[in-house]
């Protein structure tokens, strides 16, 4: 009993891992080019043109729980209040470049 758990276990692991995107596959350069291109109009240097408060700054991220590649890819994908959704407009790689490129500027805070 105990071996066929474990069999199923590492078969779940290995599952979750093949099928997983990893977050370090992300071109952070790519994602610059992107963000120039498609966010930097309402979000130069970290900003927000739209409402101040919420800058893609280190600490504004963390304060309204959007500091992790995860959210970000999610805002990106969906938009939300007066951000727009980049579905459709950018591919899905694409959109993964960004996110990598914020969450990495973020974390420098914007040098």
């Amino acid at each position: 009993m105990k071996k066929i758990i474990s069999v199923l276990l590492l078969g779940i692991t290995i599952f979750t891992f093949a099928f997983s995107s990893p977050a370090l596959a992300a071109d952070t350069a790519a994602g610059k080019a992107i963000f120039t291109a498609n966010c930097a109009s309402c979000h130069a240097g970290g900003k927000n043109l739209v409402n101040a408060a919420k800058s893609l700054k280190k600490a504004d991220l963390e304060k309204y729980d959007m500091y992790s590649e995860e959210a970000i890819l999610a805002q990106v994908t969906k938009g939300k209040g007066a951000m727009p959704a980049f579905q459709g407009k950018l591919q899905p790689a694409q959109i993964e470049n960004v996110a990598a490129y914020v969450f990495e500027q973020a974390g420098n805070e914007w040098k």
